[in-house]
């Protein structure tokens, strides 16, 4: 597997990092390319927290992980860090404080986790294997949110009908239960030339969190659409779509629109929903929100949104609960996923259950 270095490494400190790195990642079967090299999975982007620049990749596959060093522990590391990680269009942050208290070192993701690496003085190998058991799962990733939109939806559809409208109603009440966090608002951090990358690229219109979906009938389910108003869920093909297969040869969701409208992608938690809904046909609604209920079960890595290893490790943690038609799944590091026969049941059996801060680890 190919990985680059990009940005330039400043200080004794980023220095020790990028040795220990390249050792690290050498002794497991990395190789160390040029900048520019076709087919590089892994891209560590050293950047200036005054200053950060991107690096621009040609792929989807293309996993680039910032790299900041810092000389004070700010009050909050992840809204110091998130909009870095933003600015320099990674996919994940690692965030280093080198001052006086010590060496500190936290990882930022895009799903809003922030969590620690612990640094022992005088154990660098440990360290060093601490941050590639963290990171190396999540850079082999492969991320499924390419969307093929089909204008076949039939007319009677085009406005939607009673579960649509549930979907809409549950999403209303999601917003005054107060679990729909507030987004970083990626329009404002990125410049206009960023924020085009990024849409041609991945097709992200905003930084959105949490989503939810009902079965429609035995392979198709309505979902809540990418970077959306989950308060304001409308239009049809815009802020809700129809989900009808998974295409595994293409690696992207098939969905339904109506022919006049220009649609917006569906979320990327799709293929988590798929896999749910194809195995467990007494599954008929599911909801993923960034917060939390003591003592549920849990996946153990924390995989990125709209990864094929996530959907797998999310649907593994149904397939052994109890009762499949009604688990509640949580996403390390991430949020949760709850399973119901319907949007109402879920409600039912979280409603003064639920933590909105999510243990980090």
């Amino acid at each position: 597997m190919l990985y680059t270095v990009a940005g330039e490494v400043a200080g004794d400190r980023q220095r020790w990092l990028l040795d220990g790195l390249h050792r690290l990642l050498q002794g497991r079967g990395y190789q160390f390319v040029e900048p520019g090299q076709p087919d590089i999975r892994l891209v560590l982007n050293f950047i200036d927290p005054e200053r950060p620049r991107p690096y621009r990749r040609m792929a989807q596959a293309t996993y680039v992980v910032s790299i900041a060093t810092v000389d004070k522990h700010p009050d909050s590391v992840l809204h110091a860090a998130y909009p870095l990680m933003v600015r320099s269009l990674a996919n994940l942050m690692m965030y280093t404080v080198d001052g006086p208290d010590g060496f500190h070192t936290y990882f930022v993701t895009l799903e809003q986790g922030c969590y620690k690496i612990p640094y022992q003085a005088g154990d660098d190998e440990g360290y060093f294997e601490q941050v590639f058991k963290r990171l190396e799962p999540l850079a082999t990733s492969n991320l499924i949110i390419n969307n093929d939109f089909h204008p076949d939806l039939p007319e009677e559809l085009w406005e939607g009908d009673e579960i649509t409208e549930q979907v809409s109603r549950a999403a209303r009440k999601i917003e005054e239960m107060n679990l729909w966090p507030a987004p970083f608002p990626i329009q404002e951090i990125l410049s206009p030339e960023d924020m085009r990358h990024v849409k041609r690229l991945y097709g992200i219109g905003g930084l959105s969190y949490g989503n939810l979906s009902a079965r429609k009938d035995t392979r198709r389910f309505w979902m809540s659409a990418s970077g959306v108003n989950k308060a304001n869920l409308r239009t049809i093909g815009q802020d809700i779509l129809l989900v009808k297969d998974f295409d595994p040869q293409q690696k992207a969701m098939q969905l339904s629109v109506p022919p006049h409208v220009t649609p917006r992608r569906v979320s990327v938690d799709a293929i988590e929903h798929w896999m749910i809904y194809t195995e467990h046909p007494q599954v008929g609604a599911i909801v993923h929100i960034h917060a939390w209920i003591e003592g549920i079960p849990s996946t153990e890595i924390n995989y990125p949104c709209g990864t094929v290893e996530l959907a797998r490790a999310v649907a593994e943690q149904v397939r052994r609960a109890k009762d499949p038609s009604r688990a509640i799944v949580g996403l390390k590091n991430h949020g949760m996923t709850i399973t119901g026969p319907d949007l109402d049941d879920i409600f039912e059996r979280i409603e003064g259950k639920v933590i909105p801060q999510v243990p980090m680890s």
